[in-house]
This record gives C-alpha cells, sequence and structure tokens, in this order.
C-alpha cells in the first residue's frame, strides 16, 4: 500500500540487488561459504547466550551486555545475508520493494549505533571495574545495567528515523538496479533523480557524531583504566587487568570507525571504492563486532 501511495513522486517501487552477479556461474562455493560462515555466527552467539543464561557464575554486568551483544549479532546478520545468499542463486539479481529496502537500510544503521553504544556501555562497565572497584557493585548494579542496555537499544533505533524519511520522500526515476548485496545508503541514494547533496551531508554528519562521541567515551575510559593500570604496584593485578579488556580494546575501535564511514561513504566513488566498500560490508555483516 506504501508504494502505491508513492506513485505520484516516484516511479520505482522495486529495486535489483546486484550483489555478486558476476560469480554467476561459479556460485556454489561463495554461496556455501556464506552460508557455513552464518550458521557459525548465529550458533557461535546462540552458544553465548545460552551459557550466559544458564551459569549463574556469569550473571556480571560485563557478560550481561556481552550477551546483548551477541544478540544484536545474530539479527544484525540475519537481516543481510539471506537476500546475501539469495543474490549468489540469482543470476539477475534479487528484487527488493522500495519500502523492504528502507526498511533493511533503517535496521542495518540502526544495529550499527546500537552496537557502537553497547561497546562503549561495556568500556565504561570495565572502567568502574578497575578504577573503581569497591565501589562497582553498588554502581553497576542489576537496575544500571537494564537502563546502559535499554538506552543502547534505543538510542540505536532513534538514530535514524528522519533520514529514512527523508529518504522515502525522494525521487527515483530509474535505473532500479542497486550495485551492492544489500540496501547501503549510497548507493540506494544516487539511483535518485532528486538533489541528494543535502541529504549525503546530513547522514554525513549525523553518522560521524554518533560514532565520534561514543568513541571518544571510550578512549576516555581507557585512559583511566590505563592510567590505574600502570600505577597498580602488582604485577599480577596488572595482568588481571589487562586480561579484562584486551578482547573489548580490539574489538571496539575497528567495530566504531569503519563501520560508520562505510554506511554512509562505502560507494562515493565507482570501481575501486565500490569494490573496498563492499569487502568492509562483507566482513562486517558476516562477522559483527571483529
Amino acid at each position: 500500500m506504501a508504494d502505491v501511495e508513492r506513485g505520484n513522486q516516484s516511479d520505482v517501487t522495486e529495486f535489483i540487488l546486484r550483489g555478486f552477479r558476476i560469480l554467476y556461474p561459479f556460485q556454489i562455493g561463495p554461496f556455501v561459504l556464506v552460508l557455513l560462515t552464518y550458521f557459525t555466527t548465529v550458533a557461535g552467539n546462540t552458544l553465548i547466550i545460552v551459557t550466559i543464561l544458564v551459569d549463574r557464575g556469569l550473571h556480571t554486568p560485563m557478560y550481561f551486555f556481552l550477551g546483548n551483544l551477541s544478540f544484536l549479532d545474530i539479527w544484525y546478520t540475519s537481516n543481510i545475508v539471506p537476500k546475501m545468499l539469495q543474490g549468489f542463486l540469482a543470476e539477475k539479481g534479487v528484487v527488493i520493494s522500495f519500502s523492504g529496502c528502507v526498511m533493511q537500510l533503517y535496521i542495518f544503521g540502526s544495529q550499527a549505533a546500537t552496537e557502537i553504544l553497547l561497546l562503549t556501555v561495556m568500556a565504561y562497565d570495565r572502567y568502574l571495574a578497575i578504577c573503581n572497584p569497591l565501589r562497582y557493585t553498588a554502581l553497576m548494579n542489576a537496575r544500571v545495567c537494564v537502563e546502559l542496555a535499554s538506552c543502547s537499544w534505543l538510542g540505536g533505533f532513534l538514530f535514524n528515523p528522519v533520514i529514512m524519511a527523508w529518504i522515502y520522500r525522494l525521487r527515483f526515476c530509474g535505473p532500479n538496479e542497486i550495485n551492492h548485496f544489500f540496501c547501503d545508503f549510497m548507493p540506494l541514494v544516487k539511483l535518485s533523480c532528486s538533489d541528494t547533496h543535502l541529504i549525503t551531508l546530513a547522514a554525513f554528519l549525523l553518522s560521524s557524531t554518533a560514532t565520534l562521541i561514543p568513541f571518544l567515551l571510550t578512549l576516555t575510559s581507557y585512559a583511566f583504566i590505563i592510567t590505574a593500570i600502570v600505577k597498580n604496584p602488582s604485577s599480577t593485578g596488572r595482568r588481571k587487568a589487562f586480561s579484562t579488556c584486551t578482547s573489548h580494546l580490539i574489538v571496539d575501535p575497528p567495530a566504531q570507525v569503519p563501520l560508520e564511514k562505510n554506511r554512509t561513504y562505502g560507494d562515493t566513488f565507482p570501481d575501486r571504492a565500490r569494490h573496498q566498500g563492499t569487502s568492509r560490508s562483507l566482513s562486517a555483516v558476516l562477522l559483527p563486532g571483529q
């Protein structure tokens, strides 16, 4: 119904995701590889969630946020991979409605923003655990954990509804082929017949703000953490503190910076940048948080 109502504004009511059409004669190998990677990602994150729920020893703030991140990763990949797999088997590309395309983009962008916020909260949790160990239990109680996780989810999904509504009002008069394996921002906006300079600038400012502020908060948290660790006279204490932060510190910056950058500028420049953007997107979708 929504697509019918848009008829006066746009001639295009559906798009074709070209995906990896160039691989079509040899699609079975990549299809199986992506399918196995997808199953591994879902199974691994499901195992993490079940383990956290079953083992009462893991009912701590750090594992609570990790469980949220694992659930997000399952949803994150499931939003993109099914259409991607369908694209491997479709010689002429995958058809997706305009509304479906905008919804996929909205969910993808919201999940990316939510992931960044969750990682920032996890950095804050580690800051409290290491810099305020005596007050940690009181400061990071169950109610606070739920509030921080809820704010991360809510903030992530309130991140870009205005941009999505703006996209919905753009005019698309053809062509309707998206040179990507999912509805990413720039490949979609570039097909519009309307002036897209303003929406592109708005998306850049919004995504930059949503990335930079959490990233700076994370860096601040780890600056205090590193200072506290260096001042710790016990070598055992320093090793223990580093061991609780290393994996998060490795994952956090790669997850925050390229993800939002690629979402806005993944296809700004043709050819080389398009292939690099596709590679980054594929890695982010199949191995979220890695």
